[in-house]
């Protein structure tokens, strides 16, 4: 747990939506190739063209949160 960290998606650290749309958990090595020059070009570029990502990491954390394990 120590080595993952919130990458904001669209580079945008003010831009902090409540259901987390936003944000991804990547390791600190991803997170600093992630966030590296070529990288941000290529996600304007995908952005433009409607190759954005729709995946919603947090959609149902609530549910998941609430279900209890069996004891083991």
């Amino acid at each position: 747990m120590r080595e993952l960290t919130v990458h904001h998606r669209d580079h945008n650290h003010d831009n902090n939506p409540p259901d987390g749309s936003n944000w991804e958990l990547l390791c600190v090595y991803c997170h600093d190739t992630n966030t590296s020059g070529s990288w941000k070009r290529l996600a304007r570029e995908a952005a433009r063209s409607g190759r954005a990502s729709t995946y919603t990491p947090f959609a149902n954390l609530k549910e998941l949160l609430a279900k209890k394990e069996p004891p083991k």
